[in-house]
């Protein structure tokens, strides 16, 4: 299972399940590259990453995924000479009827949440194929299900796992693997930039509890946990993979 020494890239590592799957990984003893948009933020996930090791060789990039996949890809071959893992978790949340929403929603969500994960792929793929490494995608139970007023948002993660499914196709021959994990509704901060109050993000976790079967919502490490697994030797001889990590959501039926 060792991840010593590997190189790991994480996106949107300033907050939420990237910032603890970046701490994650400096604790196993990897070099973690942390990519974020937001400069102080991404300081913070970096000190969190040295207190949970202070050998830890890390490399914090402050950059926007939709621009900048090629400098992100090439800064951490020029710092550390090589990558065993990318974590492609940076993503946007945003609702809307089809009826109220524009076009230019749907060019966010698509741009963030699906271009930049080919585009980082594409980059990463060659150095991968060196070090057999391996892909992580964190996509979403939304794109398992369909939610209403959550269309765009279903729509991009639904093409991302179709993406996880066909890159591990295209990178087994090179023995790269790509899995993606599928997250329920976690308690980061995606939620609150909706413009929801404390009191209306409270009142959203709570009401959440009923729509995941083990009654209640998900904590950021319950995700990082797999992500680790599947970035490991454990997961060795699994591809193509997409694990629902949301308490048994993907298997209800609306109410």
């Amino acid at each position: 299972m060792s991840l010593v020494g590997k190189v790991v890239i994480v996106t949107g590592a300033s907050s939420g399940i990237g910032a603890s799957a970046a701490e994650a990984f400096a604790k196993q003893g990897s070099k973690v590259v942390l990519v974020g948009r937001n400069v102080e933020n991404l300081k913070a996930a970096e000190a969190a990453c040295r207190a949970a090791n202070s050998k830890a060789e890390l490399l914090s990039i402050t950059a926007d995924v939709t621009v900048d996949a090629e400098r992100i890809i090439s800064s951490t071959i020029e710092r550390f000479g090589q990558l065993d893992v990318l974590v492609n978790n940076a993503g946007i949340f945003e609702v809307g009827n089809i009826l109220d929403i524009d076009v230019g929603q749907f060019d966010r969500i698509m741009n963030t949440n699906l271009r930049s994960v080919f585009l980082l792929t594409k980059y990463a793929a060659p150095h991968l194929i060196k070090t057999q490494g391996n892909i992580v995608n964190v996509s979403s139970v939304a794109g398992l299900r369909s939610i209403r007023d959550v269309s765009t948002y279903c729509a991009s993660k639904a093409a991302l796992d179709q993406f996880t499914r066909c890159f591990a196709l295209d990178l087994a021959p090179k023995k790269v693997r790509v899995n993606s994990v599928n997250p329920g509704v976690i308690v980061t901060d995606i939620h609150r930039r909706l413009g929801l109050s404390p009191k209306e993000l409270d009142d959203f976790f709570e009401s959440a509890k009923d729509t995941h079967p083990l009654g209640r919502v998900g904590e950021p490490k319950e995700v990082t946990d797999a992500i680790i697994f599947f970035a490991s030797d454990s997961s060795s001889f699994i591809t193509g993979a997409t694990l629902p990590i949301d308490g048994g959501k993907h298997a209800m039926c609306p109410l």
